[in-house]
């Protein structure tokens, strides 16, 4: 089994199939946020600290940081903005920036080893950017397309994340360090986007053995109820193999279909975050809740028991069977 680690100066984050899932919270990205991109411009992150904080409270176990504001220094503010996240949070964080200088200008400032995305199959980009990985020490996200574009063929894109791969392998750079991003489109505009990426997936896994990850939002842009479409395709992608993915954590659908999809796959066990977090206990006195009953003497009568025990689960007054 293929484990990546990401760590901040004091917390490590393990990627791998046998783990619970991924969020890498999105939003600290001014592409499309023409609010946010003006005010990381001037030196205003107060959003990006709301950003940081709303999504380390929603359960997001790493953040991506993306400077990217036309006509501005890109790699003096992704350096500032890191440095930033870093004082709020102990999540580890994604590097991410088109520019190389940029890449570069985060990793010389960031505490513990980053996630960089990312690098492409083009050569150009190889050159560049797998000597700072190495450099860093960090890991990489490589994204399947290369000089000739983003193929329509899923065996394609599969060769080219391999050449990839190779290449990283050629430099030192292991492939538990490599997390390869399939290239998801929108479904909205191309009706076979997500079993591309479904078929991608498995492959990576179980052929390539490198773990994943895909900007998952993309899925649904320009389409109604985008939390919707995204928690569907995200059940259905870590059930091929995805094993993290850059989203947005404060989307109830998001959040539940991805601890779903851990308790499905067996990757939380007994279900027990599951249970800390959607356990319903009813109210004093009503049926099923915990209350006191007094026996003719004045005195209390013993709690009802569970007829088997079940661990990390207490449910006053449940007979639950035996298993095996």
């Amino acid at each position: 089994m293929t484990h990546t680690v990401i760590s901040s100066a004091t917390r490590e984050v393990v990627i791998g199939d046998d783990k619970p899932f991924v969020i890498i919270g999105e939003r600290i990205n001014p592409t499309g946020r023409k609010l946010l991109a003006e005010e990381m411009k001037v030196g205003d992150f107060s959003r990006v600290e709301r950003d940081t904080l709303a999504q380390v409270e929603a359960g997001a176990q790493m953040l991506d940081v993306n400077a990217g504001i036309p006509l501005a220094d890109e790699p003096a503010i992704l350096a500032k903005t890191i440095q930033l996240v870093q004082s709020l949070t102990d999540l580890p964080l994604s590097i991410d920036s088109s520019i190389v200088e940029a890449l570069e200008a985060g990793l010389a400032v960031y505490q513990g080893k980053a996630l960089l995305n990312s690098v492409t199959g083009e050569e150009e980009r190889l050159e560049r950017v797998l000597p700072l990985v190495k450099k860093y020490g960090c890991a990489v996200v490589a994204i399947s397309n290369d000089e000739t574009g983003i193929s329509m063929d899923p065996d394609v894109r599969y060769a080219v994340a391999k050449r990839i791969v190779e290449r990283a392998m050629d430099h030192g750079i292991p492939r538990e360090d490599i997390l390869v991003d399939p290239l998801l489109m929108p479904i909205g505009a191309l009706s076979g986007a997500g079993r591309q990426v479904f078929r991608i997936l498995g492959r990576l896994r179980d052929e390539l053995k490198v773990n994943s990850t895909c900007g998952a939002s993309n899925v649904s842009f320009g389409l109604p109820n985008r939390d919707g479409i995204n928690g569907a395709f995200l059940s259905m992608a870590i059930a091929s193999g995805l094993t993290s993915a850059i989203t947005n954590p404060i989307a109830p659908g998001v959040r539940h279909s991805v601890m779903a999809s851990d308790v499905l796959m067996g990757n939380d066990q007994d279900a027990s975050r599951w249970i800390k977090a959607f356990r319903v206990v009813p109210p004093e006195g009503e049926a099923g809740g915990r209350r006191v009953n007094r026996r003719r003497d004045g005195g209390a009568a013993p709690e009802p028991r569970l007829s088997a025990d079940v661990p990390g689960v207490d449910v006053p007054g449940l007979d639950v069977p035996a298993l095996g």
